[in-house]
């Protein structure tokens, strides 16, 4: 999993009932650009993930 600074990690719920979360990756923490990421979740919250099958990368968007 690659990722850059500013694109999004969705968390999927892992129970039912449990809602998706989203985080901005703010700092890519691995080597080539892989995990572990310091994310800031959208309370604020920041932490460091290493990202499991439960997670997806969405990529920003370049604008011109």
């Amino acid at each position: 999993m690659q990722a850059s600074e500013g694109d999004r990690l969705l968390v999927h719920g892992r129970v039912v009932g449990q809602h998706d979360k989203v985080a901005e990756i703010i700092e890519v923490l691995g080597g080539d650009s892989g995990p572990p990421f310091r994310v800031r979740f959208e309370d604020g919250h920041e932490a460091i993930v290493s990202p499991g099958p439960d997670c997806e990368v969405r990529h920003a968007t370049a604008t011109a």
